[in-house]
């Protein structure tokens, strides 16, 4: 898999980072959720994780040639938004060695791949009853 940089959100090289594949996908590295409560609300399969992403990060889909901007609603991949202002993002959870090499990733952070097709169709606006997921404060 080859990977196209499109940014990240400091300039220390451990943080959330946005990339693009040869494979219509887009790699999504970010914070592993340790917080029991944002587990509970996710239904994650096998073979898949979750990442924590500041909001700010998919700003640089604009270097991929999408409209930048907020999502207009939460779905799959995106599956949570925090009260702290981040998303959760779901997906495949990378092991490909040749993309792994291309990227570091500390061990406080994963990376996740999801399909184009699914960001792009989160930027559109809803049809229909469009139900938010957001996070529950912690209690």
């Amino acid at each position: 898999m080859k990977l196209r940089f499109l940014g990240k959100n400091s300039t220390v090289g451990d943080c959330p980072t946005l990339y693009a594949t040869d494979r219509d996908t887009y790699l999504v590295q970010g914070w592993k959720i340790f917080a029991n409560d944002l587990l509970m609300q996710l239904d994650v399969r096998e073979g898949q994780t979750a990442v924590e992403v500041p909001t700010e990060l998919f700003e640089f889909l604009k270097e991929d040639g999408l409209t930048a901007g907020e999502f207009k609603r939460l779905d799959d991949p995106i599956m949570i938004l925090t009260p702290g202002g981040t998303y959760v993002v779901q997906g495949a959870e990378v092991t490909d060695p040749e993309a792994l090499s291309q990227v570091e990733i500390p061990d406080y952070e994963s990376v996740v791949e999801v399909p184009k097709a699914a960001i792009t169709a989160l930027l559109e606006e809803p049809r229909g009853a469009d139900l938010q997921r957001q996070a529950q404060p912690a209690l």
